[in-house]
């Protein structure tokens, strides 16, 4: 069974409370580290304008090249959950190695701005999962554009597509993740 996350492009008004909510959660400074970001998607030219949202964070792809990248398996794809976790401790650093940063191609891996940082990344929010509750990105989220949950169960419960305006799946990662369209 796969975790992962829904995401409600429709529903998004870009009030970034997922963000700043996962950044007191896992007590991340301010600055550019962010697990979980807002990005903003604009088409068309006045008068005919177009503007929509994509909140991102790591998708904990079926098949993770952040995984087989790191050359210490400071990185693992739990087989109970598939929630891929990352072990700051066992990282030789940005400055050592940066391979997983490299791999990743939605640009989930994160290290702060100190020399050699260590791998920082989404868990979604295992501690919370433990306690039978969500994500903090999904119970913060106002208007309800974030779910967290089993796969099949997420496809089940919401119209899904697996991309929409701004998110395009790279061959071979099945990213966790599944959408529904702004009109």
């Amino acid at each position: 069974m796969q975790l992962g996350f829904y995401f409600d492009q429709s529903r998004c008004s870009n009030c970034l409370t997922c963000v700043v909510a996962c950044k007191d959660w896992h007590d991340i400074p301010a600055g550019p580290v962010s697990w979980r970001r807002v990005v903003t998607l604009e088409e068309g030219r006045y008068p005919d304008l177009s503007v929509s949202f994509l909140s991102i964070a790591c998708h904990h792809c079926e098949d993770a090249p952040c995984v087989s990248a790191c050359p210490v398996e400071a990185i693992i794809k739990r087989e109970t959950d598939g929630i891929v976790v990352a072990d700051s401790e066992k990282c030789l650093g940005q400055d050592s190695c940066g391979d997983c940063i490299k791999a990743c191609p939605y640009g989930a891996i994160q290290f702060a701005e100190e020399s050699d940082a260590k791998i920082q990344k989404c868990d979604l929010c295992l501690e919370r999962w433990a306690e039978g509750k969500k994500p903090v990105c999904v119970e913060s989220c106002p208007m309800r554009a974030l779910d967290a949950g089993f796969l099949n169960e997420l496809k089940s419960k919401h119209e899904t597509v697996t991309e929409v305006r701004g998110f395009e799946v790279i061959n071979g990662t099945s990213p966790s993740i599944v959408f529904k369209r702004k009109g």
